[in-house]
């Protein structure tokens, strides 16, 4: 054998040596974030005060206010590096203490009791409440073809279900999501009195589901209700044959005077490159109907303990490792916008972001809005990551929270939980801490804490490669 070729071999034999030594690591490291998070993670526990002790946190109230305080003294009992706030001025809405809504006097039913409740941001009725005629739409097209002529003094009724054929419920809610953001000023525009939008849910119950909605400058603002799954199918059955029936409903929801509020972040410093940093967040506030707990309690805490485990294993991180429970997203994004415009302003550098807000179910991988060479990179980790059942790695979107960042050039990642479930509760009274399970809520925590580590020790960039 030439001289040459022995020496070729001889260096791709240690070539491949360092790449086997550097996956070995790798791997370990990675076992040791599960071992660590599924053992020893206090993510459920701290959910379940959030849930619990605090409970429903619309921004602005006093319970956001609370939680504010709780994540703050929680991130500085852990003894990461860095606990601040930045100031983020929110909406405050209120939902008042009275819905009610009933057909009157159909022809086969009489009066009949329904189950709504006020879309977030939505102006109320008052005391007097709404009675008027019912006009069904599926969508825009529909309202547009009916006219003023026949949608005047009545109250628009869009019945448009999120898509059954859908496997990824997160791209049936967006299909079926702006009737509710903006089909009560689409409506107002035809000189409807009111709004009632079915529920964003792919179950069939009697929970009615909130959510924010968007009045348009220059429409007149009319009081909009979601109403459930089941009731809407009973008020479209009830319609075909008898489509003058009347509905009344009534609410006190107003939109008060901003308030102060704030994003919570807490920091493991880099030793390398602490003026880079990566992100992992969920957003800290949350609808009144319930306790938030899957939207987005568990985003909270999988982002408290991401830097709980780190720090618990002794790994130091290259880069800055930033946990950031962002204020608003639910009715403003206030908290999202805040921290992207701070960053600019203070020239952070922020290298890549991680968002969990789908909920606490068992992880499946994630979707990413990232360049080719970073999609690239986190794909080749997948052999690491396949013994944890996370599979998914797919372009696409990543968290509405950390979207501002986008400008400014940061790789956008969202965990990907099963989202078969997640809108059965989703914006409803059902969204309590009892329907989280411990061992999926600590396996997503795991997941992030793992590609975390990932993009810290490797990079996302070939030049980068274990830089």
């Amino acid at each position: 054998m030439k001289p040459s070729r022995l020496v070729l071999l001889f260096f791709l034999f240690c070539c491949s040596s360092v790449v086997f030594a550097q996956q070995e690591e790798e791997s370990e490291m990675i076992r040791s974030i599960y071992d660590e998070t599924l053992t020893q993670g206090e993510a459920y526990e701290n959910l379940r005060y959030l849930c619990k002790n605090i409970g429903g946190r619309v921004a602005g109230s006093p319970q956001n206010a609370a939680a504010v305080e709780w994540g703050k003294q929680l991130m500085e009992a852990y003894g990461f590096d860095k606990v601040f706030l930045q100031e983020v001025t929110v909406p405050h809405w209120v939902r008042g203490e009275k819905e009610i809504a009933r057909i009157v006097n159909s022809k086969k039913l009489g009066t009949q009791e329904m189950n709504i409740t006020a879309l977030g941001n939505a102006v109320g009725t008052g005391p007097e409440g709404i009675v008027a005629e019912v006009v069904e739409v599926q969508n825009f097209e529909e309202l547009k073809a009916l006219g003023r002529e026949q949608v005047e003094g009545k109250i628009v009724f869009f019945n448009r279900p999120m898509d059954q054929t859908q496997i990824q419920t997160g791209t049936a809610y967006g299909m079926a999501g702006n009737q509710r953001r903006g089909g009560p000023s689409e409506a107002a525009k035809y000189g409807a009195v009111g709004a009632m939008v079915r529920s964003l849910s792919t179950d069939f119950d009697d929970y009615p589901h909130t959510g924010s909605t968007v009045y348009t400058f220059n429409v007149p603002k009319i009081p909009a209700i979601a109403i459930s799954t089941n009731d809407a199918d009973l008020l479209s059955d009830l319609l075909k044959d008898d489509p003058e029936l009347d509905f009344y409903f009534e609410t006190h929801c107003q939109m008060l005077e901003d308030e102060i509020s704030y994003n919570v972040i807490g920091e493991i410093t880099g030793t390398e490159k602490p003026e880079e940093y990566i992100v992992v967040g969920g957003h800290l506030d949350s609808w009144d109907l319930a306790e938030g707990a899957h939207d987005d309690g568990a985003g909270v805490v999988h982002s408290i303990e991401v830097l709980r485990t780190l720090k618990a294993i002794g790994y130091e991180p290259k880069r800055s490792i930033r946990a950031v429970l962002f204020a608003n997203e639910e009715n403003g994004l206030a908290g999202g916008k805040k921290y992207a415009e701070l960053a600019e302003e203070n020239s952070e550098k922020h290298y890549a972001a991680i968002e969990s807000d789908a909920g606490g179910f068992t992880p499946r991988g994630f979707s990413m809005d990232v360049s080719d060479e970073a999609y690239e990179r986190i794909q080749s980790w997948a052999p690491l990551l396949a013994p944890y059942d996370l599979h998914k790695f797919n372009k696409g979107g990543s968290g509405a929270d950390i979207s501002a960042l986008k400008p400014q050039g940061v790789e956008l990642i969202g965990l990907r939980p099963d989202s078969q479930r997640y809108f059965d509760m989703h914006h409803s009274a059902q969204d309590v801490f009892e329907i989280v399970n411990r061992r999926e809520l600590l396996l997503g925590a795991a997941a992030m804490s793992s590609l975390v580590y990932l993009i810290d020790s490797q990079g996302l960039y070939e030049d980068q490669r274990g830089k």
